[in-house]
């Protein structure tokens, strides 16, 4: 839980950063002045990426197949996706972030979020997962490449002309690790210490 945060916090600086640098602004120190160049972007959001992946895909593995059903029920979680459910939700959103940073369209099997509908056991969902974060990798490489399109997704608050790669990396990246909380909280309701909280 303590590395999201700190996920979370550093994602929020790069996309300050990144809005800076990609107007091609400088952020200036009173002492010294740093110039965030689109190749320290990438490498800080190749860091970042691998560790919210690693995070996500070793959650999501500890959970019991006979378990990707489960939802909550005690208080206020009426309509939640299940387990499964919201890791292939993380995986599409991955999906489709990426398919517009790259200048795809969306996938057609993202759906509405929700992710392939074939895609239903444990292993199918987290191979899935693991496509998904390799497209969002191959995001994080275009990141720099002047000649690659950029497009706005359906699922981004961000318009067309506040629409940029790194963006759409971050918005990614937040909004898994928005997600993995609650995957951590699934887990311990089943008995499951989350891998990253291991000693």
């Amino acid at each position: 839980m303590h590395k999201m945060k700190w996920i979370t916090a550093l994602v929020a600086w790069l996309a300050a950063g990144s809005l800076f640098a990609q107007q091609g602004q400088q952020v200036v120190n009173a002492k010294d002045a740093a110039h965030l160049d689109a190749q320290q972007e990438k490498r800080a959001l190749q860091v970042l990426t691998k560790l919210a992946e690693r995070l996500m895909l070793s959650a999501v593995d500890a959970m019991p197949a006979d378990k990707f059903g489960f939802a909550p029920t005690d208080g206020e979680f009426k309509g939640v996706r299940t387990f499964g459910q919201m890791a292939k939700h993380v995986a599409a959103a991955n999906h489709i972030l990426a398919a517009a940073a790259l200048g795809e369209e969306p996938p057609a099997d993202a759906g509405d979020e929700a992710g392939p509908e074939t895609v239903r056991t444990k292993t199918e969902i987290l191979n899935y997962l693991t496509g998904s974060f390799a497209h969002l990798s191959k995001a994080v490489d275009a990141i720099g490449q002047s000649n690659a399109f950029v497009n706005t997704s359906p699922i981004s608050p961000l318009k067309k002309a506040e629409v940029t790669r790194s963006a759409l990396v971050v918005e990614s990246l937040f909004h898994a690790a928005d997600h993995y909380g609650q995957i951590v909280e699934y887990l311990r309701m089943n008995g499951v210490v989350p891998p990253a909280s291991r000693p």
